[in-house]
């Protein structure tokens, strides 16, 4: 019987053997922003935002994602996120990386779509740059990733954040996400990006059946060749589902992220670590039996 997704090459990050094959990691989410959908303003000051980073790594997480600009949709939310500058963007989220990094040997990814912040979270010690757009709003962070030698995740999304949750439209949701993914990661490696993740954008200009489709179908993705993240964190099919408010996603969470595992995810961003990390090693036991 074939192991997790074994096809997947294992990764160096920070010096670190990366072996997709053998569990699923966990990718712990630290928004520093007072806008987001979820924990916006909690972590917000410096200590807050490394107090919180440094539990989580207690808990279980491997990665540490750092994003100081809310994607919250427009429509759902109230008024939806704000954009900020690139110098505000820094100005969040530096001071934090270059905490973590002192107090913890975490690996640290910077969630942003812009090349700058990109290229100063990595000299500040970032590993991993997470891009919601899949190079769509700057290409240019291809060429910072690949100048750092960094890893590069690239996640589809539909429209913008102001617009993506108004009536998303797809002919085949599995077919057409994935053709945009591998179109990403091919500007990608021109740009000589050597370690790409693949993230199908659970929440991002997708309805509740396009995100329920898109888990079920998750090993369509395994097929690219690229390590997957999925992020179904308190995400609002769930709410939509369970008629529960964001505080009350927990199980929903855990739901999702037992049947991404089992369909072939090798990394989960999440914000309950310590429970995803039991549902993880619970579908990782499973998973891996001969």
């Amino acid at each position: 019987m074939e192991k997790m997704t074994a096809q997947v090459e294992p990764f160096s990050i920070k010096g670190r053997h990366i072996d997709f094959s053998l569990r699923t990691y966990l990718m712990g989410i630290l928004n520093v922003t007072p806008d987001s959908f979820s924990d916006g303003g909690k972590y917000f000051s410096v200590d807050a935002a490394v107090a919180h980073a440094v539990k989580m790594v207690e808990e279980g997480a491997d990665i540490i994602d750092v994003g100081g600009e809310s994607s919250r949709p427009k429509g759902l939310y109230g008024q939806g996120s704000q954009k900020i500058s690139a110098e505000e963007e820094l100005k969040r989220v530096i001071p934090v990386i270059e905490r973590i990094s002192h107090a913890s040997d975490v690996i640290i990814s910077i969630d942003t779509t812009k090349s700058l912040v990109a290229e100063k979270a990595l000299e500040a010690g970032a590993s991993i740059v997470n891009d919601i757009s899949g190079l769509k709003f700057d290409e240019g962070i291809a060429d910072v990733v690949a100048k750092c030698h960094a890893s590069l995740v690239l996640m589809h999304m539909q429209g913008t954040p102001e617009t993506m949750q108004f009536h998303p439209t797809y002919n085949d949701v599995v077919l057409e996400v994935k053709e945009e993914l591998r179109d990403a990661c091919d500007i990608a490696i021109t740009a000589g990006v050597k370690q790409i993740i693949i993230d199908p954008g659970i929440g991002f200009g997708k309805n509740v059946e396009h995100n329920l489709t898109l888990i079920k179908h998750l090993k369509e993705f395994t097929s690219l060749g690229f390590p997957v993240l999925i992020g179904t964190s308190r995400k609002g099919f769930i709410g939509a589902l369970l008629d529960v408010s964001v505080d009350e996603r927990v199980e929903g969470t855990a739901a999702s992220v037992a049947v991404a595992i089992m369909n072939g995810a090798n990394i989960i961003r999440v914000h309950d670590v310590k429970e995803m990390k039991r549902v993880a090693i619970i579908v990782d036991a499973i998973r891996n039996v001969t």
